[in-house]
């Protein structure tokens, strides 16, 4: 009687929510399996694009993986966890975000059986730990190195990773084309990791042929004033010379006063501005410098004055821009005009400026560092340049991971069907549930051909069991899907290629998702009371009020 006569005790704010236990979980999972059925149609060769309109109007076409899942506006925390691994996966290896998404969602998938069957969560971790840890190792026991080939012939292979990643984006029609400028590009910036030396530029009009790779830099003319046209646009071996001031003509920006006894005096006041100006422009042209840069305004008065020199000049250049150039030349951007030597000043083979559509582009090529380039993309409508520059971006991603960590491993489902084979193998060894959990999780890998298949409308089923068949006979490690003809194919003898290091952060991520989110059981959402806020607005609103009189009042004053 008395237990029962026991107050409540109340722990939580009221209105607080919580879930937890069994169905939490459960919950979880349906939550992130929905979140990979959105991006699931994306995937390879054949998949759809999605096309994504926002609150302030803007529509984006995309079908990269990150790009979706960073605007899809996803509230619930568990499945936020997918956005932060292909966001992850985006930034460390560039390709195979939807496949991370997709992996981390047949893994939850495959764990909501034994969940609701009441198997303790805990153990499907342990299990699928194990597992990633031996498919990681399988993966570099199956990668082929690309090492000790010479140039040309890395080239090659390096262009064929760079096909593999842009044959599932809207560019994938032409992607010889530009599988080959995204390599020469990589190549161009040499062992430099910064990925702002590649610019990539877009300008509407034309067709995607008609765009170009520049071994140096290039950039849209900047806003120009009279005296412009009469500046040379081409040099031979200029010098050129980077600042970062302004050279206009400024009125005083003090609040002076200034009193004259005699009004010759204040021309002398008007003329020492001149001669400010004039002081700055004369340093400039006696560096022997033939082009100026500024990231600051260059106005007219010093337009016409570097236009009578026949000396190049370009201002408010973008800081990117500018830092690009200086990479590129060997120059150094320099904050003032005086005692400016030699050693700072760039130089280039050749500056042009060209008309590249409607747009014209001060382009400089034939740079001595050379540790910079610039792809100059063109096309029909702005949202079809922005993708592309999204898929040159994973390609360019891709050939540096490459070119770095010099293994590829076969793709088109082909190292996912032979990873599953393994476990299967492998989880018979095991007695144990275990051998259930590893099962499952070798079954879920094969969601990335399976997905191949139904995205190109081949059977899936079909596919996959000729798949099984060939992996099993113990020689078709690197078969895959055909995209072409709805078959099997030898995925390496087609050129079909992947960086293993893509698919090894994949399985890494994608499990580490899938653990985290199955380790969750209990979800506390905290209320936001409409009196708390309510309340702090008022007090916001009194602050602000009370502001001014208290300035007003002096430290040491005291109040009437």
């Amino acid at each position: 009687m008395a237990a029962m006569l026991q107050p409540q005790i109340i722990l939580l704010k009221e209105g607080t929510d919580t879930a937890q236990g069994k169905a939490q979980v459960v919950s979880n999972i349906n939550a992130c399996t929905t979140v990979a059925d959105t991006v699931r149609t994306t995937l390879g060769p054949r998949g759809m694009d999605k096309l994504i309109h926002d609150d302030k109007g803007n529509t984006t076409i995309s079908n990269d993986g990150a790009t979706i899942m960073k605007l899809l506006d996803i509230v619930h925390p568990a499945a936020k966890i997918l956005v932060d691994i292909a966001k992850s996966q985006d930034s460390e290896v560039g390709d195979g975000t939807t496949t991370v998404v997709l992996l981390a969602g047949e893994f939850l998938k495959e764990a909501k059986p034994f969940i609701e069957d009441g198997v303790h969560p805990q153990n499907l971790i342990r299990s699928y730990r194990t597992a990633s840890y031996l498919a990681i190792n399988k993966i570099k026991e199956l990668a082929v190195s690309i090492e000790g080939k010479s140039l040309e012939e890395k080239k090659a292979l390096l262009a064929k990773c760079a096909a593999t990643t842009l044959s599932s984006k809207l560019i994938g029609g032409e992607k010889e084309f530009f599988a080959s400028m995204v390599v020469d590009a990589v190549l161009a910036i040499g062992d430099d990791d910064r990925l702002n030396l590649i610019g990539i530029k877009k300008v509407p009009g034309g067709n995607m042929r008609d765009s170009f790779l520049v071994n140096g830099v290039a950039f849209k003319k900047t806003f120009s004033y009279a005296g412009f046209e009469q500046q040379p646009k081409k040099f031979v071996k200029p010098k050129i010379l980077l600042l970062n001031i302004e050279l206009e003509l400024k009125s005083e920006k003090e609040n002076a006063e200034i009193r004259l006894s005699d009004p010759a005096q204040y021309q002398s006041i008007v003329d020492a501005e001149w001669n400010i100006i004039y002081d700055k422009l004369d340093k400039c042209v006696q560096t022997g410098a033939k082009i100026v840069l500024s990231r600051l305004a260059i106005g007219d008065l010093a337009t016409q004055y570097f236009a009578d020199r026949d000396i190049f000049c370009a201002g408010r250049v973008t800081e990117e821009d500018l830092h690009r150039v200086a990479a590129a030349t060997g120059g150094t951007v320099q904050t003032s005009v005086n005692n400016v030597i030699d050693e700072v000043l760039g130089s280039c083979e050749l500056f042009e400026e060209k008309q590249v559509g409607n747009e014209r582009f001060n382009i400089f090529s034939g740079c001595p560092s050379g540790q910079t380039a610039t792809i100059v993309l063109r096309g029909g409508a702005d949202q079809f340049i922005d993708e592309a520059e999204r898929s040159l971006h994973d390609a360019i991603m891709i050939v540096r991971r490459a070119v770095k960590n010099s293994t590829v491993v076969a793709g088109g489902g082909a190292i996912d069907m032979e990873i599953s084979r393994f476990l299967r193998q492998h989880a018979r060894t095991i007695a144990g549930k275990s051998q259930l959990f590893i099962n499952s999780y070798a079954k879920a890998l094969e969601v990335i051909p399976r997905q191949l298949c139904d995205n190109a409308g081949f059977d899936a089923t079909d596919v996959l069991n000729k798949l099984r068949q060939k992996h099993a006979s113990g020689e078709g490690a690197n078969y895959g899907v055909d995209i072409n003809t709805g078959g099997i194919a030898d995925s390496f003898a087609n050129f079909v290629w992947e960086p293993s290091v893509v698919k090894i952060n994949a399985i890494n991520a994608a499990t580490e998702a899938a653990c985290l989110i199955l380790s969750v059981d209990e979800t506390v959402k905290n209320p936001k009371s409409e009196s708390a806020q309510g309340e702090a607005a008022a007090s916001a609103m009194a602050g602000r009020g009370r502001g001014p009189v208290m300035r007003g009042r002096g430290r040491g004053m005291r109040r009437r």
